[in-house]
């Protein structure tokens, strides 16, 4: 079923902003592909029997995680359960080390599956990183979220960071997996923010959506 994603704004990247009327602008998904971009009126009346998902603020293409691998590998994500003792932030450097003295297989499982979620969370569609046969437990993983594994840009510093545009230090042209395009693979972003500027400042965790190849995979509302 087609599905039409709409907000006040949205930013193709590489293309002019999409604001329309009333309706703002919109993009059309049909499978994992993008059918159309466009104004809201015009998208809608082309594919009037579209399910319709209004979000608010922007709307973007997903972003790239540079730091997938240390996140993953190198970081300890908390249970819900554990906040009280651990907090919710990801856990590194020396309290990670002080950690895996004592984490077996199924707790580290844990903490990959709920870093890879909160990825999602932060409107992350691709990840940096080759993650291959000599880590099977991290390979599946991956591939069962639907990221995409891209190759790295360039080297990343400082400490890893769930927040792609902290990562990246750029702006959106260069913290998003690329272009929206019709013809292309569906992964979008919405954030509960009035423009770029706002984006930046206050960061992908006002992420609301996320849509992998045409799912969506993340809802805060």
């Amino acid at each position: 079923m087609l599905t039409i994603h709409a907000a006040p704004l949205v930013l193709p990247v590489g293309a002019a902003a999409v604001a329309g009327g009333f309706g703002g602008g919109a993009v059309a998904v049909d499978g994992d592909r993008i059918a159309a971009i466009g104004p809201y009126e015009e998208v809608v009346a082309a594919h009037p029997a579209a399910r319709v998902r209004r979000w608010p603020g922007l709307l973007t293409p997903g972003l790239r995680q540079d730091r997938a691998r240390e996140l993953l590998t190198r970081c300890y994500h908390p249970d819900p359960r554990e906040a009280d003792e651990l907090g919710e932030l990801p856990l590194w450097g020396e309290e990670f080390e002080r950690l895996t003295a004592t984490m077996d297989t199924a707790r580290r499982a844990g903490s990959i599956r709920r870093g890879l979620q909160r990825m999602l969370r932060h409107g992350t569609t691709h990840v940096v990183g080759r993650f291959g046969a000599d880590e099977p437990a991290l390979r599946t993983a991956i591939a069962r979220s639907g990221l995409v594994q891209v190759p790295a840009p360039g080297s990343a510093a400082g400490p890893p960071d769930l927040d792609p545009f902290a990562v990246s230090g750029g702006d959106l042209a260069t913290t998003a997996h690329g272009p929206l395009a019709v013809g292309g693979r569906a992964d979008l972003a919405v954030f509960d923010v009035a423009d770029e500027a706002a984006l930046r400042a206050g960061g992908a965790v006002h992420c609301v959506a996320t849509v992998l190849a045409g799912r969506l995979v993340h809802r805060a509302r």
